[in-house]
């Protein structure tokens, strides 16, 4: 059996798309397997770009069977625009299976994410607004509602009502908000049934099938690292584990069905939203990555933050998730510079650290110690080889590696599905 997870290395929007869609000739599952509709990928095949949100990026490969396993949260509103949008140009969604255990979102939590990040002011944390946390919220205090309660009526019922009469209180008594009716989020959701029925099952049995038939399985996490619930930048972090450990609780695997790590990485660092960012750029240079990286979410439309490549941050990942592989990406959009910064280690306070503080303040205050490396003009597009590469390219993909804490096997060249440099193979 092959099970393979692929995680973001940092704060997301590494191209974890990519990565999927090199290795897709060869999966025969992909799970997505923490998240909702809060991140997205960009695939680009050919001539025809696609940005997904709550679906997995596997829906795209022909032969793939695309999971939604019980860690994800799922607005059944988004997820069949996502699919209407799929089927109009052309692409089979028929395969596509979702967990009985996932969790929904409704109106109510979309309204409640809303109203709540907006009273918090100054110390906003930067959600979507699209009810990913508070339907997480209602997961951890068991009033949440799963996909399985839809096919039962008189249980649907019940479960609303108990969310909404504590839910109704809080936005009509301090947010000043209408009250939400019950039968106005009951009605909305039976009307998804008949479309949900033929894709809701047990998913964990089902991969624990396909693993013991010895298929591929993906699993394919959103977000990223140092977004996670647990080990990320609390508290500007999702509100799920994106990282390596939350596949196995958000699929129903076992641990050691876990083969390969696969870790996504840029060649220099992003984020969207709040929260302590050491090599965030405030000049010319992060204007030219966020132009020429187009850095801007593939969901929200946000500007995402920019900063050079933090290598403590990379080496945390690697240890967190257990990482046996790097794809590096966006190397193409460090062309042009004539020395590329990254930072080895943080000055907190005076002192020199070269891991990730455990403080929150010392995070926030770390500042980045920069090492320069000689940059490159050459158009790296066209390379499909390691030493296709400049030599100086070459070098900063060495140095990275040697920082980084596990061994890079691919590196991104440019946006298109073939525009890749394969140094090792991801699956062997």
């Amino acid at each position: 059996m092959t099970a393979v997870v692929l995680v973001g290395a940092q704060w997301g929007d590494e191209g974890k798309g990519k990565a999927t869609d090199l290795l897709s000739s060869r999966l025969d599952y992909v799970v997505k397997f923490n998240g909702g509709n809060n991140a997205g990928h960009t695939v680009v095949i050919g001539d025809e770009k696609y940005a997904l949100h709550l679906l997995p990026s596997g829906i795209l490969t022909p032969g793939v069977t695309p999971v939604i396993a019980n860690g994800v949260v799922v607005d059944p509103e988004v997820l069949f625009e996502e699919l209407d949008a799929l089927t109009s140009r052309g692409l089979d969604v028929s395969k596509l299976r979702i967990s009985a255990n996932a969790h929904l979102i409704t109106q109510y939590h979309r309204t409640l994410d809303k109203v709540t990040e907006r009273f918090l002011g100054k110390r906003q944390i930067g959600t979507t607004g699209r009810g990913i946390g508070p339907s997480y919220a209602d997961k951890i205090n068991r009033v949440g509602i799963r996909m399985q309660d839809l096919f039962d009526e008189n249980i649907l019922r019940q479960k609303v009502e108990g969310a909404l009469d504590q839910k109704n209180h809080l936005l009509v008594k301090v947010y000043n908000r209408r009250a939400i009716g019950v039968d106005e989020i009951v009605d909305e959701l039976l009307s998804y049934v008949d479309r949900l029925r033929p894709m809701v099952t047990d998913t964990s049995l089902l991969l624990h099938q396909a693993l013991g038939r010895g298929e591929t399985v993906l699993f394919e996490g959103g977000q990223a690292t140092m977004l996670d619930v647990d080990h990320g930048t609390y508290p500007f972090v999702t509100s799920s584990n994106a990282t390596s450990g939350g596949a196995v609780t958000g699929s129903g695997i076992a641990p050691n069905q876990i083969d390969r790590v696969i870790a996504v990485v840029k060649a220099y660092t992003t984020r969207v939203g709040a929260g302590p960012f050491p090599t965030e750029l405030f000049d010319e240079w992060g204007d030219f990555l966020t132009e020429k990286g187009f850095e801007f979410g593939t969901t929200t439309g946000r500007r995402r933050r920019t900063g050079w490549y933090d290598a403590p941050i990379a080496r945390y990942s690697a240890r967190i998730n257990g990482v046996t592989d790097f794809v590096l990406t966006k190397l193409d959009v460090l062309t042009g510079i004539e020395k590329i910064p990254v930072c080895v280690a943080y000055d907190v306070d005076g002192t020199i650290v070269d891991e990730v503080p455990v403080s929150q303040s010392d995070f926030h205050h770390a500042k980045p110690v920069y090492e320069e490396f000689p940059g490159w003009t050459e158009d790296i597009s066209g390379a499909r080889e390691l030493d296709d590469l400049p030599a100086n390219a070459q070098a900063y993909v060495r140095e990275l590696e040697a920082m980084s804490g596990s061994r890079i096997s691919a590196i991104g060249v440019g946006p298109a599905r073939d525009e890749i440099v394969q140094v090792h193979d991801l699956l062997d």
